[in-house]
């Protein structure tokens, strides 16, 4: 019994380690199987989902263009602000004089207003300021050497082109696009 006491264990260390070298052997084969799995698997998700150089240089390319789009919009829409006409006021005047065409005294009220470009308000703004007394002087010149039939309000037309000219002449450019009046009467004294 002995005999096959020691025979039997011997067997069972010889199947134990069998085992172990199966069990070893087929852990290294596992994790060898598992480590090739996931090589493949990252190649795999390397090679349809990272772009290729074109699709990388294609993108690049419509983001590129659509930058250079929103800005040329923006630029587009900044010129048009600063192309935006707009109205200052120029002054209000009074005046009793006797046109040239008769003997008889009027009295002319007015509110003048001018046409300028957005971009040239302060310009503008200082400019009158600064000539705020010539620029008067000149247009009220105007109104006094005007013929009645110019100081008519059908024939209005004359008097601003010829304020409009005056006040351009005095300023450093012609920023004035037009002038008009915001009030306008003439009363006969």
């Amino acid at each position: 019994m002995m005999a096959d006491e020691a025979e039997k264990t011997e067997n069972e260390n010889e199947v134990a380690e069998n085992t172990v070298e199966v069990k070893s052997g087929s852990g290294r084969g596992l994790v060898i199987a598992f480590v090739a799995t996931i090589v493949l698997l990252e190649s795999a998700m390397f090679f349809f989902m990272v772009p290729s150089a074109e699709q990388v240089s294609a993108m690049a390319e419509a983001k590129l263009i659509e930058s250079v789009q929103e800005d040329e919009r923006e630029a587009e829409e900044m010129q048009s602000n600063e192309n935006k006409v707009v109205e200052i006021q120029i002054g209000q005047f009074g005046e009793t004089f006797s046109p040239i065409d008769t003997e008889r005294e009027f009295r002319l009220e007015l509110s003048l207003y001018g046409l300028i470009r957005e971009k040239n308000k302060e310009v503008i703004d200082k400019e009158i300021e600064e000539k705020q007394g010539r620029l008067r002087h000149a247009i009220r010149m105007k109104i006094r050497t005007s013929a009645l039939t110019e100081l008519q309000e059908n024939q209005l037309g004359l008097l601003e082109r010829r304020i409009l000219t005056t006040c351009n002449h005095l300023l450093e450019k012609d920023y004035f696009l037009g002038v008009g009046f915001n009030n306008y009467q003439l009363i006969p004294d």
